[in-house]
């Protein structure tokens, strides 16, 4: 399997390529990866260098790959955190280019605006670019709750009215949908849940909750998320292995006492997920 991975970077830490790369090539996924910035850090430290890269010079270097005649053999793309109107362009010409060479790729969206906690974090060009132009070629999406409700104008909380927003994130263009950071208020106490939907059905998994903040766990996810599902072709199995390895990694780091991700440490839980978790199938 092979995945274009058009995202941010970061010498320090583990954010966009940066945490998403190394995982995907611990389970086996050849990945091209195409950087939209090279930071020193992420930006939660509030202060951090390096460029942006103007996106006609990722494009320039989408091209390159694409000269190589490696198009035709891209499985995917994934996508995360588009931090301009341009690299927004960029990528959905990316994705119609490998659809070209290949027609049985996939294009993977994370759409990164926030969370329940900071609300949207991105300029505000982003969600609105996300939700008219980017989520409808994607066929696959990986928002979390809080961006799901802003995708389809919705107000997602309870299970029912969670399922309800991915049906109208489905109806938009995407075919299947990881809904991370689900809480709804009768679940159990100190747990979260993630939820994926496709043609096949609907289920969740429920986790601990743990007091920590992990950025780029996210990027983790849904590239995990993304990798397992086009191999399994079951959300289901996607969804457990997703979980399963996404907690341990957290877990590793909150164990650590550092801020960062664990994300070399817990290669093997890539690898060989314990599949520690239930996963249920709600519809």
């Amino acid at each position: 399997m092979k995945i274009l991975s058009i995202q941010s970077a970061v010498a320090h830490g583990h954010v966009g390529n940066s945490a998403a790369v190394f995982p995907l090539q611990r389970i086996g996924v050849e990945v091209l990866p195409v950087y939209t910035v090279n930071f020193s850090n992420h930006t939660g430290y509030g202060a951090w260098r390096g460029p942006l890269i103007p996106p006609a010079d990722v494009a320039d270097v989408i091209t390159g790959v694409e000269e190589r005649g490696v198009f035709g053999q891209i499985d995917a793309v994934l996508s995360g955190y588009q931090g301009s109107e341009g690299i927004g362009d960029v990528i959905i010409d990316a994705v119609a280019r490998v659809k070209a060479a290949n027609p049985a790729a996939v294009y993977s969206c994370d759409p990164v605006m926030g969370n329940a906690k900071s609300g949207c974090f991105v300029a505000p060009a982003i969600p609105i670019l996300l939700r008219e132009r980017v989520v409808p070629v994607a066929d696959i999406i990986t928002p979390n709750q809080f961006e799901l409700g802003f995708l389809t104008d919705t107000e997602p909380d309870s299970l029912a009215s969670t399922l309800a927003s991915v049906d109208a994130a489905r109806a938009m263009g995407p075919r299947a949908v990881l809904v991370t950071s689900v809480e709804r208020p009768d679940r159990e106490p100190d747990t979260i849940e993630m939820l994926a939907v496709d043609d096949a059905g609907a289920w969740i998994v429920q986790t601990p909750l743990l007091p920590l903040k992990a950025n780029g766990s996210g990027d983790v996810t849904a590239a995990l998320f993304t990798a397992h599902y086009l191999e399994a072709k079951d959300a289901s199995v996607a969804l457990a292995r997703t979980a399963s390895s996404v907690f341990d990694l957290l877990e590793n780091t909150h164990r650590s006492g550092e801020r960062e991700l664990r994300l070399v440490e817990s290669q093997e839980s890539y690898a060989h997920p314990r599949m520690q978790f239930d996963v249920r199938q709600v519809r």
